[in-house]
């Protein structure tokens, strides 16, 4: 009963820290909708995507043909594709970061309205394990454990990455809390400054009015 209850705990880390995001998207002539995905570094991800066709059981009007780019956050192209109905790419991040998928349709007289699929997959979902099911001729039961395995090293590298971002972030409060502190030593000795010209005026301007 125990063992069960870990493989389930296991299971739920599985699905929060392995990202799938499967979407289906308007996208209109002549418009761009780019989707981000935040990625580690050293991560694998995989992503395919097509143009749902109006007319089932014709071709695909060529006005429905897409341009797609993924790039990450330090502007490195990973995929381009131009003119197409469908593709996919795959590919190990090089930096961590924000990774972004474009989808830009081009225009149309008059506006037409395109619907796109797309699934992106990082980390362990982005593993292809019926390939490793029939490489090592594994039963089910294994296979579940290498999942959970992998599950395992990817949560450990999750965290070690979400504490570097922390640290990072931390790092950056300190550095904006220091120097707001000093902003404030220095707006405050403006301040006084500006105070006592103003009481200096005044006295200037009574003594030469013999008021004082």
């Amino acid at each position: 009963m125990l063992q069960f209850q870990n493989l389930h705990f296991l299971l739920i880390l599985w699905l929060l820290f392995s990202t799938s995001e499967s979407v289906r998207f308007d996208l209109q002539s002549g418009h761009t909708k780019c989707i981000a995905e935040d990625i580690k570094s050293k991560s694998m991800t995989v992503g395919k995507y097509s143009v749902i066709n109006p007319n089932e059981g014709h071709p695909l009007p060529d006005s429905h043909k897409i341009t797609v780019r993924v790039t990450s956050a330090h502007g490195n192209s990973f995929h381009n594709a131009e003119h197409v109905e469908s593709g996919q790419f795959a590919f190990e991040s090089a930096e961590a970061g924000d990774y972004m998928a474009c989808f830009w349709a081009p225009d149309h007289k008059p506006p037409i309205t395109l619907t796109v699929d797309f699934d992106w997959k990082t980390g362990v979902a982005a593993k292809d394990w019926s390939k490793v099911a029939k490489k090592g001729q594994v039963d089910a039961m294994e296979l579940e454990l290498k999942k959970l395995y992998d599950t395992v090293i990817s949560i450990q590298d999750e965290m070690f990455y979400l504490r570097e971002r922390e640290e990072e972030m931390q790092e950056l409060n300190k550095k904006t809390n220091s120097r707001m502190g000093w902003l404030s030593v220095l707006s405050l000795f403006v301040c006084l400054s500006v105070a006592g010209l103003q009481l200096w005026h005044l006295k200037t301007f009574f003594e030469k009015k013999k008021l004082i």
